[in-house]
């Protein structure tokens, strides 16, 4: 069984987290927030204190973090693992934060003869805890299988989808594209109801049955309708993060992503109306708040 490092214990990294020191691993884990790494040790996840901590002697280093600035900061910054991983280890990179990233970092660690791999992670949180991710992996051969038994213990599914580090973020952007649009077009569907006078939780309960159907749909239309905002699955902040590494990477590729970008802007609007940390379901305010916004501008005229 592989020693594992891992950095980043929130809503997604702590099962996951848990669920391989499960699979019989040993686990040596750090998180900004000391109080996460502790209430994981009944589970087999010693706390480190600090990244460099968590980083030595490890085979393999998991990254489970937010954002691509708390990655390079866990990696390089003060106490980063990076100076402590020896040769021949591996950084799983599982964190979602674009392909440009992941290569930049995989050249500068190259240099210490550490491999990364980067497999972002799609499923929400009670996949994670059952072991049932979607993972999408880049890298070379050899380095994916130093850490498959990591992926076979996190993942009903771990297609290779690249051979270097970064195609997998490039797929999770794909994915993130859809999922982010999905979401927004459920919002607007269900006020655009409402504006016709029907009732949002009655229509939603309609087309989520016929060709309109869809995950998002099905699963952040159920918590828009009932208003479960403050039970956050995954932060409306995530999507304001990804909907910008999508919109970044498309103006990289010379590609025009109009949904990608009207979808970003409604997660935008959202966190500057203070939703950032509420469910990502919540989008649905923004939209209504523009409704009101229209239906007033009407009355005035």
């Amino acid at each position: 069984m592989s020693k594992v490092g891992w950095i980043g214990l929130g809503a997604m990294g702590a099962p996951m987290a848990r669920v391989v020191a499960g699979a019989g691993h040993s686990v040596t884990a750090f998180d900004v927030d000391p109080g996460r790494s502790s209430a994981l040790a009944g589970d087999g996840v010693e706390a480190s204190p600090t990244a460099a901590a968590a980083a030595t002697g490890a085979d393999v280093l998991a990254v489970m973090v937010a954002t691509p600035a708390q990655a390079a900061s866990a990696l390089f910054g003060e106490d980063g693992a990076a100076a402590a991983l020896a040769p021949g280890s591996v950084v799983l990179m599982m964190a979602t934060v674009g392909p440009a990233a992941v290569s930049s970092w995989s050249a500068q660690l190259a240099g210490r003869g550490i491999s990364v791999v980067d497999a972002p992670v799609s499923g929400g949180t009670a996949r994670a805890a059952a072991g049932e991710l979607l993972m999408m992996v880049g890298g070379a051969p050899e380095d994916i299988v130093k850490v498959a038994p990591l992926l076979d213990a996190m993942a009903s599914s771990a297609p290779v989808v690249g051979p270097r580090p970064g195609d997998g973020q490039k797929l999770k952007l794909v994915n993130q594209l859809l999922c982010g649009v999905h979401i927004a077009a459920a919002a607007e569907a269900l006020v655009f109801a409402e504006a016709l006078g029907l009732d949002a939780a009655g229509s939603w309960e309609v087309v989520r049955q016929g060709a309109a159907a869809s995950f998002m749909l099905d699963d952040r239309g159920r918590r828009m309708v009932e208003g479960a905002f403050g039970d956050v699955k995954s932060a409306l902040d995530i999507f304001v993060k990804d909907m910008g590494l999508v919109v970044d990477a498309a103006g990289s590729s010379k590609t025009r992503t109009a949904l990608a970008e009207a979808a970003q802007q409604a997660f935008q609007m959202g966190a500057e109306a203070g939703y950032g940390r509420r469910d990502d379901s919540s989008v649905i305010l923004v939209y209504r708040g523009l409704l009101r916004q229209q239906q007033n501008s009407a009355s005035q005229a």
